[in-house]
């Protein structure tokens, strides 16, 4: 199967004085796994209802391919569906529940058959048909769900919080199922979510939403790298946010102090700031806690930003300090475990070096 573009055009939803989508215009290319990632009330699910066709917009315009399906019933939309509640029949096999749509569609018996084996195939539950929903566990039922919904061979594929009711190991498997089975099929995938780690491991863009707008859309990288606001550079991975105000800005690039924490230089002006700041402006600094480095307060003459270890967590392959600064802020710092056993512990005074090119800055006004 072939994916088709998906486009939206000043679209918006409103329920009597709220406004849930905010007039959005989005461009979903041919074979795209697209997620729209933000918090609870952020509009995600009423824009991709209105993509299926179960709401009705009060303005803007959709497009699947060439057709333009705006005022299309759901049914005509050739759009496959998956949601968080499986929604199977329960007195329905599993192959009985993947040939519905066949059987909505009135494609020939031995056609239906065909289909609906190499769907069970293709999701890898061969010999699974004659079983009810109820002798599955949670990640066969998700599967026999997307087996449903892809079996007509639709174009696109809408899936709404598919994995929210899976535990946290089985949510990570199935995500890589659903991506290595979009990548072979080719179908467009529209994927609504509240997991940041979800949609950066499966998507090839990323929309975040904020109270029914788009903040930014970009690939994971782009948004983890080049946050354009503060919500998207909290929402999208981890990170520190740090008061400031600008002391100096020239040739010679921008000094910000940072209170009783201290002072940052950076070399030149960052793309977040569309003008200058002049001495005074108050800003916001956002740096990944990976990008941090921690030195023994003894190691460094130069400036930096001194603190004091007061704890030390193990993730997994990483360690997290957080490190309280002279002026009271809480600074996480990541590292690698390695073998480093010279890594400082509670109460440790350290120096955090921040490279200038690491520092993500936005104008108060934004934050």
């Amino acid at each position: 199967m072939d994916g088709m573009n998906v486009s939206v055009r000043g679209l918006g939803k409103r329920y009597g004085s709220v406004r849930a989508v905010n007039e959005i215009t989005l461009d979903v290319r041919p074979g795209e796994f697209l997620s729209l990632l933000g918090p609870s009330g952020s509009g995600k699910t009423t824009l991709m209802m209105m993509i299926a066709g179960f709401e009705m917009p009060n303005a803007g315009k959709i497009w699947i391919g060439d057709r333009d399906v705006t005022d299309v019933p759901p049914n005509r939309r050739d759009v496959g569906m998956v949601f968080q509640r499986y929604a199977l029949f329960p007195h329905m096999t599993v192959a009985e529940n993947i040939a519905f749509a066949l059987r909505m569609r009135k494609v020939p018996k031995h056609e239906k058959a065909r289909r609906v084996a190499d769907a069970l195939a293709m999701v890898q539950l061969e010999g699974y048909g004659k079983r009810l929903p109820n002798e599955l566990s949670g990640g066969q039922q998700q599967r026999v769900a997307v087996a449903r919904a892809l079996v007509f061979e639709p174009p696109v594929l809408l899936m709404d919080e598919p994995l929210g009711a899976l535990d946290k190991k089985l949510r990570e498997q199935m995500q890589i199922e659903i991506k290595r089975l979009q990548q072979r099929l080719g179908v467009t995938v529209i994927y609504v979510t509240h997991d940041q780690e979800e949609a950066m491991t499966m998507s090839d863009r990323i929309a975040v939403m904020r109270d029914g707008s788009l903040e930014q859309i970009g690939s994971p990288s782009e948004l983890y790298d080049s946050p354009a606001t503060p919500f998207v550079a909290d929402f999208v991975g981890k990170t520190n946010f740090l008061e400031g105000e600008c002391r100096q800005c020239d040739g010679t690039g921008l000094e910000i102090g940072l209170g009783h924490n201290g002072f940052i230089r950076i070399a030149q002006c960052p793309p977040t700031l569309a003008t200058a700041p002049k001495p005074g402006d108050k800003m916001r600094l956002a740096v990944r806690p990976e990008q941090i480095r921690m030195l023994r307060a003894a190691d460094e003459d130069r400036p930096a930003l001194d603190g004091v270890v007061e704890a030390v967590i193990f993730v997994g392959s990483f360690r997290t300090f957080l490190v309280r600064l002279a002026g009271g802020d809480i600074v996480h710092v990541q590292t690698h475990m390695g073998h480093d056993i010279s890594q400082p512990g509670k109460g440790d005074r350290v120096s955090l070096a921040i490279p200038g090119k690491a520092v993500h800055i936005f104008p108060q006004a934004r934050c």
